[in-house]
C-alpha cells in the first residue's frame, strides 16, 4: 500500500489498530465496525458509488481493488457489509498453515512455501524473483501440482533460516 494512494489512511488506521492490540497482554481478534462515514473521514473523500455494491467490498487485492489493499495489507478482511446501516465490519485475518517437520527440518510443500511467502510478505512474482524461479512454478508449488527440487530445498531453508521463519 503506497503512501500517497486514495485508501491509505484506511490501511494506515487499521494497522495502527492492530500495532495497539500488539502492546497489549492480549491480542484482540475482536471484529472492528465501522460506518461509511467514519471511512470517508478517514479518505478525506467520499467513497465511491460501487462501494454500494457487495462486489466492491471484498478481500481481493489486486491492481483492479485498490480498496481492498488497504483492509488486507493492514492484516483485515471483511466480514460483513450493511448497507442498510452504512457500516462495515473488519475481522483480523490470520491465515493458518499445518507445516510437515522431518525432525528439525521444515517438509518445503506446498503449504510451507505459501506460509515463507506470506511471512515475507511477498506476491507470488516478487517471491519467484526472490527465488530465481518463475511466477508460475511458485503458484505450481503452492497448489501442489510440484514440490521443490532438493538443491531448491535447501534455498528455502537457508531463506527461511536467515528471516527466522519458526512456522
Amino acid at each position: 500500500m503506497k503512501a500517497g494512494s486514495k485508501y491509505y489512511p484506511l490501511f494506515e488506521y487499521l494497522r495502527n489498530l492492530s500495532q495497539e492490540a500488539l502492546g497489549e497482554s492480549e491480542t484482540s481478534d475482536e471484529p472492528i465496525t465501522l460506518t461509511f462515514q467514519h471511512i470517508e473521514t478517514l479518505l478525506g473523500d467520499t467513497l465511491p458509488p460501487s462501494a454500494q455494491k457487495r462486489a466492491w467490498w471484498s478481500n481481493r487485492d489486486s491492481a483492479s481493488a485498490l480498496q481492498a489493499g488497504a483492509w488486507v495489507k493492514a492484516g483485515y478482511h471483511i466480514h460483513s457489509v450493511n448497507f442498510e446501516a452504512q457500516t462495515v465490519t473488519f475481522k483480523k485475518f490470520q491465515a493458518e498453515y499445518i507445516i510437515q517437520r522431518l525432525g528439525e527440518d521444515i517438509v518445503w510443500e506446498q503449504n510451507a512455501i505459501k506460509a515463507l511467502r506470506k511471512h515475507m510478505g511477498l506476491t507470488q512474482a516478487k517471491f519467484a524473483a526472490e527465488m530465481g524461479v518463475r511466477r508460475q512454478t511458485v503458484s505450481e508449488w503452492e497448489n501442489g501440482v510440484y514440490e521443490p527440487d532438493r538443491s531448491t530445498a535447501k534455498h528455502l531453508a537457508l531463506i527461511a533460516k536467515q528471516i527466522a521463519f519458526q512456522p
